[in-house]
């Protein structure tokens, strides 16, 4: 009997549709050059949590304007063996950058930024202010 060739595609549909579901619960899909960011409300203040292994702190730029925290980083390729003859080679010049939009305003002047082991965390407490930009230094 003869396989019918519409069930190898509804097969891979149903595969892709569960990858996405699972992607979705798992805390939804990572796109690349996108940074995975946890944002937690603590009542008092948000506190951002982001993943940036091997990123030093002047690799990265972030800034507060209009209810936008914007965090964007860049390191560059690291060949100082310029000899070598890779077999496998991934790391590279890399960009990340993620746009998180607040709920409330947050007090700019009292933003605090903290970069320990790869991760940085956020601290914005919340206040009703004024919406000018502020550059936020990373401790």
């Amino acid at each position: 009997m003869r396989r019918n060739p519409f069930d190898d595609i509804e097969e891979l549909l149903d595969r892709l549709s569960r990858q996405v579901e699972e992607g979705m619960t798992a805390g939804g899909l990572q796109v690349p050059g996108s940074v995975p960011v946890d944002v937690a409300d603590t009542n008092e203040e948000y506190v951002v949590t982001a993943d940036l292994p091997g990123y030093e702190t002047d690799d990265i730029d972030l800034t507060l304007s209009e209810g936008t925290l914007r965090l964007e980083a860049n390191r560059t390729d690291e060949d100082t063996h310029a000899e070598r003859r890779y077999l496998r080679r991934e790391r590279t010049k890399t960009s990340a950058s993620r746009r998180i939009r607040l709920p409330e305003p947050v007090d700019e002047a009292a933003v605090a930024a903290g970069f320990e082991n790869g991760v940085l965390t956020v601290r914005l407490p919340k206040v009703s202010s004024g919406e000018d930009s502020r550059q936020i230094d990373i401790e």
